[in-house]
């Protein structure tokens, strides 16, 4: 991962995202962008915002601005001769931010989730909703006040499909950083039949592709999946949660986060969550 992309709009939950982005472009040694998306338009005139300067001016001040809120809440003695600072003017902040991403054909695109309890606005609908459903690279969603220390467990969940093993891989770049486990999982309905034949099929296909060791595969059966899933990932200390955002209504994830079963999991807005868009590996 050579490149990634922090989106800030300095709330509470941008914070843990750039805290979080910061940590990990250390860790793994990559240029860090940190973007501001501003739309001049819905401006008013205030003391800080004057709308009478130029765009040039006003794109300027806006730059000062992000990186004196990033080394305020970094502290002064971070180092930045690896962190780039732009402030764009859009009215799209989802197109400003995909467009940056595709000129620096970014690894990795941090943004804030938005706030515990919030998990339903953040997969259904809202702005980082529709970055993940766009986006031409992984999004990785940071609850508030997040603080990355270590990643020992990444959990998976499968619904078997040929993407989440190009997702899968994709994972494990990260994995590799921190040593981590990366635990594979299906949760399948008592009447599901097949699902151990599956399973078997999908690591075969997996270990084929995916050159990781750390790799466990696990097939749990029930039918209160949302249940099931928040024991889990508190049973196995989760660090991170993996998804892939599919189109299908049928998929695994679209069942779990259906609007009427969201509520049921205000656990995993605890936990940061790293999306692939399968379109992506189309």
């Amino acid at each position: 991962m050579k490149t990634i992309l922090c989106a800030i709009d300095y709330s509470i939950n941008s914070i843990a995202a750039l805290k979080y982005a910061v940590a990990l472009s250390s860790k793994i040694n990559s240029k860090l962008y940190v973007l501001n998306v501003y739309d001049a338009t819905t401006m008013v005139a205030t003391i800080n915002e004057p709308y009478l300067l130029s765009k040039k001016e006003l794109r300027k001040e806006k730059k000062i601005k992000l990186k004196d809120f990033c080394i305020n809440h970094l502290s002064n003695n971070i180092d930045t001769k690896n962190i780039e600072f732009e402030a764009i003017e859009n009215i799209s902040i989802v197109e400003a931010i995909n467009t940056k991403a595709k000129i620096l054909k970014a690894s990795l695109i941090f943004t804030g989730m938005k706030g515990k309890g919030k998990l339903k606005s953040f997969l259904m609908g809202s702005t980082t909703k529709e970055l993940i459903s766009k986006a031409p690279c992984p999004v990785l969603a940071i609850p508030e006040k997040f603080v990355l220390k270590n990643i020992s467990t990444i959990v998976y969940a499968t619904a078997f499909e040929q993407e989440d093993i190009y997702a899968v891989a994709k994972l494990s770049e990260i994995a590799a950083v921190f040593d981590a486990s990366i635990k594979v999982i299906h949760i399948s309905p008592r009447s599901e039949k097949d699902g151990a034949t599956q399973m078997e099929w999908f690591k075969e296909m997996l270990l084929q592709r995916v050159n990781y060791s750390n790799i466990d595969f696990n097939i749990y059966s029930s039918n209160g999946t949302i249940y099931f899933l928040r024991l889990y990932l508190n049973e196995v200390k989760a660090d991170l949660v993996a998804m892939l955002e599919r189109t299908t209504i049928t998929s695994f994830f679209n069942k779990i986060f259906h609007t009427d079963l969201v509520k049921k999991m205000e656990s995993l807005s605890e936990l940061p969550l790293i999306s692939f868009n399968e379109k992506n590996f189309k």
